[in-house]
């Protein structure tokens, strides 16, 4: 099984968005040296407890200070940029770090409406045209536009020897059917829809065509995780995400609370109910409770990559929770 990262660089309450930044490269660091696959990191927008806004930038940084790990987007939301620009970021990241840069390509709107027309400066796009924006910008990354497109002229440059690899991030089998149409490797978000994962997964099988970008299907699925040497422990880390999760639903502050904050918390029937659907989308427990339970959904999503996002309020405990994963499933103990 391979384990990779999906980090959102998530602020703590009391804490900034500098320190957070800060972290998520100390966990490439630390996740390369475990033996992880890949490091993803999201785009979020507008909001006061995530700080991953421009993944091309922290792509470069990251990726500018690490050798092995592959370095890539969770995922840039391409229906607010031009296919052509976001082909010639990448190209670029590409060209300053071959064979090490993954392109994952999300169809969210990126907030509210006002935010989404904040990032398209009042432009009102259709988020119909999705498939359309994926095909150009499969064609400017393989300079494979076809005859009579109106920008088949137009080359995205830097011209590279290699081409970054291309995901589409997806939470239904509608988004399973468009990376399958596309022949494109396919994210299935389980830490937010678990229970579309089955249809997504034999969509997107069962309707794979080959492509330039790939010639047969590869599939992997993003989960929440919180890995702790106990069950008692792990279970009072999950605390602060239940909370964190609830408050980011009902729209209010999304910065990560203390344990204690969060155990102060008065919640409602609705709460309650709100936090037993969301534990659907984690794991939760000791290693071999994890690796239990994420074997048992290899076989669900016929994948053996996971991208793990372990949001807990204490950085440290954040990172003994991937230690114990690598150790538990890839075998890395000597960190």
């Amino acid at each position: 099984m391979k384990l990779s990262v999906l980090d959102q660089s998530p602020i703590s309450r009391g804490s900034n968005a500098r320190t957070a930044l800060k972290n998520t490269l100390k966990l490439t660091h630390l996740t390369e040296e475990l033996g992880f696959a890949r490091f993803w990191v999201a785009e979020h927008h507008n909001t006061n407890g995530l700080a991953s806004t421009s993944p091309e930038v922290l792509i470069s940084h990251i990726a500018s200070q690490t050798s092995k790990i592959r370095v890539g987007s969770g995922g840039v939301l391409l229906p607010q940029y031009s296919p052509f620009k976001v082909a010639e970021n990448f190209k670029t990241l590409e060209a300053l770090f071959p064979n090490r840069i993954d392109i994952g390509i999300g169809r969210s709107p990126g907030g509210s409406s006002s935010t989404r027309l904040a990032l398209t400066d009042s432009l009102r796009k259709s988020l119909n045209e999705f498939p359309r924006q994926l095909r150009d910008l499969k064609g400017y990354l393989t300079d494979t536009l076809p005859e009579g497109h109106p920008y088949a002229e137009v080359k995205a440059t830097p011209i590279t020897d290699s081409t970054p690899e291309m995901w589409l991030l997806g939470t239904s089998h509608r988004g399973a059917r468009v990376a399958a149409e596309n022949g494109i490797a396919f994210t299935f978000g389980h830490f937010i829809n678990p229970s579309s994962g089955q249809r997504a997964t034999e969509e997107y099988f069962s309707g794979f065509t080959p492509s330039l970008n790939l010639s047969r299907p590869k599939m992997n699925v993003c989960i929440f995780v919180v890995c702790a040497d106990t069950e008692h422990e792990a279970e009072e880390l999950a605390i602060s995400q239940d909370i964190w999760l609830l408050n980011i639903g009902k729209g209010s502050d999304s910065t990560i609370p203390s344990i204690v904050d969060a155990k102060r918390t008065t919640l409602s029937l609705d709460d309650q109910d709100i936090i037993q659907q969301n534990r659907k989308r984690t794991i939760i427990g000791t290693p071999d409770k994890v690796k239990e339970e994420l074997s048992l959904l290899s076989e669900i999503y016929r994948t053996e990559e996971f991208m793990v996002i372990t949001n807990t309020f204490d950085f440290e405990a954040r990172k003994h929770s991937y230690k114990l994963l690598a150790e538990a499933i890839l075998g890395q103990n000597n960190l």
